[in-house]
C-alpha cells in the first residue's frame, strides 16, 4: 500500500500541567507507535484539543511520536476533537475526504469497542490497533472505572450518531 491508503488514528486522553502525557496518553502513544512501525506507510491523525492544562493533546501526541522516530509529514493533527465522540466523527470524515482503506484505531482496550462501534455506526470500518494485554498497565481500580463509564457512554454516544448521523458526516474533515 501507499502512504494514505492506510490512517492511523491515535485518540487522545489527559495532558498533564506542565504538558507531559499522562499515563494513560503515553500508554496510547505507545500503541501508535508501533502501529505506525508495522505499517510504515500509513498516515496517522493524532486526535485531541486542548483540555484544562497546557498544550492540545493532539500536540503532545506528535511530539510524542516525532520522538520516538516518525517522520513529522506521517502526522496529522485533529486539535478540535474534545471528547471521543468528536474524536470519531473527526475520523470518519478525514476518512472519507482522503481515499483511505484501511483504518487502524489506537487506544485503549477498554476504550476500542466505542470507537469502533461509533465508526460502523457512520459506515468505517476500523482494526484495532496494538493493545497491551490485560489492564495495560493501569491500576485496577482505574481500569474498571473506565469500564463503567465506557458501559455507559456507549449507549449515549451511538444514540447520537444514530439519530445525526448525516449531519454528522456533512461537514468537512479537520
Amino acid at each position: 500500500m501507499g502512504r494514505g491508503q492506510t490512517l492511523i488514528v491515535l485518540f487522545g486522553a489527559a495532558v498533564w500541567p506542565d504538558g507531559r502525557p499522562s499515563p494513560t496518553l503515553l500508554r496510547r502513544i505507545d500503541y501508535a507507535a508501533r502501529a505506525a512501525a508495522d505499517a510504515p506507510d500509513a498516515l496517522i491523525l493524532c486526535s485531541g484539543a486542548a483540555g484544562r492544562f497546557g498544550p492540545s493533546e493532539a500536540s503532545v501526541m506528535a511530539a510524542a511520536l516525532i520522538a520516538r522516530g516518525v517522520a513529522p509529514d506521517r502526522l496529522m493533527l485533529d486539535e478540535a476533537s474534545r471528547d471521543t465522540l468528536q474524536s470519531v466523527v473527526a475520523t470518519a470524515r478525514t476518512l472519507r475526504g482522503g481515499g483511505y482503506r484501511r483504518c487502524i484505531v489506537c487506544s485503549d482496550r477498554y476504550h476500542l469497542p466505542r470507537i469502533r462501534l461509533l465508526l460502523a455506526a457512520l459506515g468505517v470500518r476500523a482494526e484495532a490497533g496494538p493493545a497491551a494485554p490485560g489492564h495495560g498497565g493501569a491500576g485496577r481500580r482505574h481500569w474498571t472505572y473506565m469500564r463503567l463509564r465506557e458501559a455507559l457512554a456507549i449507549p449515549y454516544d451511538l444514540a447520537i450518531v444514530l439519530a445525526r448521523r448525516r449531519s454528522l458526516l456533512a461537514a468537512r474533515a479537520p
